[in-house]
């Protein structure tokens, strides 16, 4: 049999991360349900949406429409062309954090200053953020490698970046960008080899910031308190939690049915958003919590095989972006999840792909789209070499 005759019995490579792709599809499908059904009472009474039931559904699928739009832009975009432009787009965030504390400009509400108004829509630049930090952080880690045993050269450059994000977003405030920034940035370096070393100083220093941090503030500090014990204060600082796990406790195996929460009229606070877990768990029970984590779960498994897969072709900067937007989404939502079980403090962190919000769900799709091109073009040097 000759060589061509070989290869055109051979099982031809998918083009694309199949299984991933569906996996995000059941997610966004899912968000899009929960959120008509979290919101609907909402939307309703709202002062700007009476009689709109699906007001927010509505806004929340041109989200998604928008999102899966500029995520099939993304995904012609070669990962070199990414590279390249990390440094620039890592400014640009830097400068949109920075605008949106600019009185007039910035946008408040509920106390905190983090959206850029657009007219139609609202821009959190600290969603952008976290993928640029990704992009960055494994620009920076590549470009480092000659130096990475050097705490001076290596490690200190990317801590007074982080530091002076970190600052930004604690301005505006939010903790919770700011954590999963930090993590995104130490895990990526972490993964890229530096000296460990390194990383030993910072498990001792990362408690102790965080700690002066929780308690130089009076928000931070009530937060935490409140998510020691809701109960002792459940109409006060506990009440969001408390009815979150109310919410938990009556969904139990099953849940009471789609549609059926009582906790989203009017009990608990930003159920089609932050706490859109709850929902879930009272209308679907812990089956359909335990499909949300297991969804999340392979998701990141997947990322993390594609990660591995690059360096296997000796493509660093693609591997430790795969890995880096798997830390971001995997971290973000066993934060979010955990926070609607009471066993984190309440960072105001949605649940990618599934809570409302413009910002997230565009940039959870872009990531993806920049996860599913970094494996199509290692399909397509794996077939190269197969020739």
């Amino acid at each position: 049999m000759s060589l061509f005759q070989r290869n055109a019995t051979r099982q031809p490579l998918a083009e694309y991360d199949t299984v991933l792709a569906w996996i995000v599809a059941a997610l966004l499908s899912l968000g899009l349900v929960m959120v008509y059904s979290a919101s609907i009472a909402t939307a309703e009474a709202g002062k700007f949406t009476a009689y709109q039931p699906g007001y927010y559904l509505l806004r929340h699928g041109m989200y998604m429409c928008v999102g899966l739009l500029a995520g099939l832009m993304v995904f012609q975009i070669p990962l070199q062309t990414w590279q390249k432009i990390a440094p620039y787009l890592f400014l640009l965030g830097v400068a949109l954090l920075v605008l949106v504390l600019i009185p007039g400009v910035g946008r408040a509400v509920n106390g905190s200053r983090r959206w850029l108004s657009l007219f139609v829509i609202n821009l959190q630049p600290s969603e952008l953020m976290k993928l640029f930090a990704v992009l960055y952080a494994a620009d920076y880690t590549v470009r480092k490698g000659a130096v990475k045993d050097s705490l001076s050269k290596a490690f200190m450059p990317m801590f007074s970046v982080m530091v002076m994000v970190g600052t930004l977003l604690l301005l505006e405030p939010d903790m919770g960008a700011f954590v999963v920034i930090c993590v995104i940035a130490i895990g990526t370096l972490w993964l890229g080899g530096f000296n460990l070393k390194v990383f030993g100083l910072l498990l001792l220093a990362l408690p102790v910031a965080f700690a002066v941090l929780i308690i130089s503030s009076p928000y931070r500090l009530q937060r935490v308190t409140s998510f020691m014990d809701p109960w002792a204060d459940p109409y006060g600082k506990g009440y969001q939690l408390s009815h979150a796990l109310i919410a938990f406790g009556r969904g139990e195996w099953l849940g009471v049915g789609l549609g059926g929460s009582v906790e989203k009229l009017f009990y608990l606070p930003e159920a089609h958003t932050d706490f859109l877990l709850a929902v879930i768990a009272e209308e679907l029970g812990f089956v359909g919590v335990s499909v949300v984590i297991l969804l999340f779960g392979w998701l990141i498994v997947r990322a993390f095989a594609i990660g591995r897969q690059s360096v296997m072709l000796d493509r660093m900067y693609a591997a430790l972006v795969a890995q880096g937007i798997a830390i971001w989404l995997g971290v973000q939502a066993m934060i979010n999840i955990g926070v609607n079980m009471g066993v984190l403090p309440t960072k105001g962190l949605t649940l990618p792909f599934l809570s409302y919000g413009g910002s997230g769900v565009v940039a959870n799709c872009v990531a993806i789209a920049i996860l599913l091109r970094i494996d199509w073009e290692n399909r397509r040097m794996m077939r190269g070499m197969s020739i």
